[in-house]
């Protein structure tokens, strides 16, 4: 089937059609179905999906979203930068509202410290170009999404020998997040909705453990409702034959080789730490990117004194268990009361990715018709 406009990615009478099929295949068994990113997760909710669906599968929200993985800690040593004298600090602008330790980057820049959002990495490059008695830091988040627009502005950087830049780098990568989460001892999970933007940068191989080691398929999602709807019909169709591969839905986007440019500039500008934290899901080894040695120059970790203190989250925030999937945004003590997107305790209601972000936003007054769907007591409000 070929589809040219996004109208028939949006077709109610093909997704009931599909949701249908999925029914027939999966019969009465219920299946969990992660869907690692927060891209994915807005979908779900701005459109209904799991009202589409039937009631045996049940959809759990992963840690696709780089904003909400960070731990505090690496707020706290933002901020601190963007503090210090002579320092124009720059950021997506999600991460303003994140709160660490002592406020946020907004909260900074309302105390006189020079917080500027930007589009890209690009864009602060620009503000260094212009402002050469300046330092211009870049907060640099994201999966390998991202990465790749760090790493050909830092590759500029350097053939430009532009001195007043750096780059403060806490780029994340899926596999080991997902690798944490298959051992994980409280999550059974029957399968994978793959990162679509993620993977059209790293391509489909990097997946292949997740059926050779754990015996789980993971189907590569695009992000319109009918991406979604067919990629739960393709994880249940593969389970229902005895299968358990890795398959692309979204062809039209994602090769399964990923994109080689982009890959090869990460590779000339960054590195595997040893471990970083993350957070709800702990230190995980080999999860996040550093600046290699060639690029010591623009690495704002080396120019700038950062503290690197771990800091625990609020007591009364349980970001990190809606992370790993474990409860549902909704079944958090403070969601949608003390925190909201107005006043986030937790940085799943900061970013548009975040899942508490989408419940709150599309999802919180479908709260009754959810936990009917788990055949749970409903609880007062």
């Amino acid at each position: 089937m070929s589809m040219k406009f996004v109208d028939e990615y949006r077709d109610p009478e093909l997704a009931k059609h599909v949701s249908a099929e999925i029914a027939r295949l999966s019969g009465d068994q219920p299946l969990k179905f992660m869907e690692v990113c927060g891209g994915h997760t807005h979908t779900i909710y701005k459109h209904g999906i799991e009202d589409v669906l039937p009631p045996n599968i049940d959809l759990i929200h992963g840690p696709g979203c780089p904003v909400c993985v960070l731990p505090m800690g690496r707020i706290d040593d933002a901020i601190a930068i963007a503090r210090k004298e002579g320092i124009i600090f720059t950021t997506f602008g999600d991460m303003m509202r994140v709160p660490g330790s002592h406020g946020s980057l907004l909260d900074a820049k309302a105390n006189g410290a020079d917080v500027r959002f930007v589009y890209s990495p690009l864009d602060a490059y620009k503000l260094a170009r212009q402002n050469p008695d300046r330092q211009v830091v870049f907060f640099a988040i994201g999966f390998e999404t991202t990465a790749p627009s760090t790493a050909v502005t830092l590759l500029r950087a350097k053939a430009e020998g532009i001195k007043n830049f750096s780059i403060f780098c806490n780029h994340v990568t899926i596999i080991p997040a997902m690798k944490a989460i298959l051992d994980s001892p409280d999550l059974r999970l029957d399968g994978f909705i793959g990162a679509g933007h993620v993977s059209m940068v790293i391509g489909m191989r990097p997946y292949n453990f997740v059926a050779r080691d754990h015996q789980k398929p993971v189907v590569i999602a695009g992000f319109e409702p009918l991406d979604i709807i067919q990629s739960i019909y393709m994880l249940v169709k593969q389970l229902n034959e005895g299968r358990t591969e890795i398959e692309n839905q979204y062809a039209r986007v994602v090769r399964p080789e990923g994109n080689v440019k982009a890959l090869q500039a990460m590779a000339q500008t960054m590195e595997l730490r040893p471990f970083f934290e993350w957070r709800g899901l702990g230190f995980i080894t080999h999860s996040a990117l550093k600046l290699r040695s060639d690029f010591a120059d623009w690495d704002a970790e080396l120019r700038f004194e950062v503290p690197g203190l771990r800091v625990a989250d609020p007591k009364a925030c349980q970001c990190g268990e809606v992370l790993k999937g474990v409860i549902k945004p909704w079944e958090c003590k403070v969601f949608g009361t003390a925190c909201t997107p107005e006043t986030p305790i937790g940085t799943c209601m900061v970013s548009p990715e975040g899942a508490c972000a989408a419940y709150y936003s599309y999802g919180r007054f479908s709260m009754a018709s959810e936990r009917n769907r788990l055949h749970v007591l409903p609880i007062t409000q």
